[in-house]
């Protein structure tokens, strides 16, 4: 006996199509912000940027960064530390800074300033 067939049509949602000119200026804001990310980064890193200035007024090309990334750039935050503190503060490893709530983002801020 041949399998039963429906007759509701699957849907399939492509991405819309963009031109050359539309990839290419995605691209351009892609790199730019890959760049100003990294700046910063290093900027954490060196001491030049507060890491909670910058979660409690991010700017725009950060707020789609991982929170974890953000941590992990600071001097004496490795893996394990940067775990902990967002366990206790109940934040997901693949939260952004965008994402973050208020009080999320007041916890983590208080208890980075220990």
């Amino acid at each position: 006996m041949p399998p039963a067939t429906t007759n509701s049509p699957t849907k399939t949602t492509a991405a819309p199509e963009r031109s050359l000119v539309q990839r290419m200026d995605a691209l351009q804001r892609a790199n730019e912000i890959r760049t100003k990310r990294a700046q910063l980064k290093r900027d954490l890193k060196a001491g030049r940027h507060s890491i909670h200035q910058l979660l409690l007024k991010p700017p725009d090309y950060v707020e789609t960064a991982k929170v974890v990334d953000m941590l992990l750039a600071v001097p004496k935050y490795g893996r394990v530390k940067v775990d902990k503190i967002l366990r206790s503060c109940k934040i997901s490893p693949s939260k952004t800074v965008g994402g973050l709530s208020e009080r999320q983002r007041n916890e983590l801020v208080s208890l980075l300033r220990r």
